[in-house]
C-alpha cells in the first residue's frame, strides 16, 4: 500500500515530463532529478521513476527512427528538383518539376512517418495523463510500447 506522499511523488514523476513542451529535455531532466532524489525512500516512487524514463527514451527513440526515415527523404526529393544555378547562382528557386507525378512512394513513406509522428506525440500526451492518473491512485502502471533500459 503506498502512502499519499508517495502518491503524489510518482504522479509528478509523470507529469513532469509534460513540461518537454515548455523547456527542451525537461522529460527527462525532471523525471531523473525527482527518481533520484526519492528512489531510495519508496519503492512504489522508483518503480514509477523507471516507467516514466523508459517510456522517455523509448518515445525518443521512435521519433529519432521516424526522423531518419522522413527528413531525408524529404531533402532528396527538395534538391532532385531544383537545378545547380537555381542554389548556387542565388536564383529564384522553381519547382515546376515538383509534382504528384513526380511524388515516389519514398516521399509517400516520409509522409506517412511525418503523420506517425503527429500520432506518436498525441499518444504520448494521452498515455502520460493516464499513467498520472493510475500513479495517483496508488496503481503500478507500465507503458504501452515502452522498451526497459531500467530494470
Amino acid at each position: 500500500m503506498s502512502t499519499t506522499n508517495e502518491k503524489n511523488i510518482a504522479t509528478l514523476l509523470h507529469l513532469s515530463t509534460l513540461s518537454q513542451y515548455l523547456i527542451p529535455f525537461g522529460n527527462y531532466i525532471f523525471p531523473i532529478l525527482i527518481w533520484s532524489s526519492k528512489k531510495n525512500e519508496s519503492e512504489f516512487v522508483n518503480y514509477n521513476g523507471k516507467q516514466v524514463l523508459n517510456f522517455q527514451l523509448s518515445m525518443f527513440l521512435y521519433t529519432l527512427l521516424l526522423l531518419l526515415i522522413a527528413v531525408p527523404i524529404f531533402i532528396f526529393t527538395f534538391l532532385k528538383n531544383v537545378t545547380y544555378d537555381e542554389v548556387f547562382n542565388h536564383q529564384n528557386v522553381d519547382f515546376d518539376n515538383l509534382n504528384h507525378e513526380n511524388i515516389t512512394g519514398f516521399v509517400m513513406l516520409a509522409i506517412v512517418a511525418a503523420i506517425m509522428f503527429g500520432f506518436l506525440k498525441i499518444i504520448e500526451f494521452i498515455l502520460i495523463i493516464y499513467g498520472a492518473v493510475k500513479a495517483s491512485n496508488g496503481e503500478q502502471y507500465k507503458y504501452p510500447l515502452s522498451i526497459s533500459f531500467f530494470k
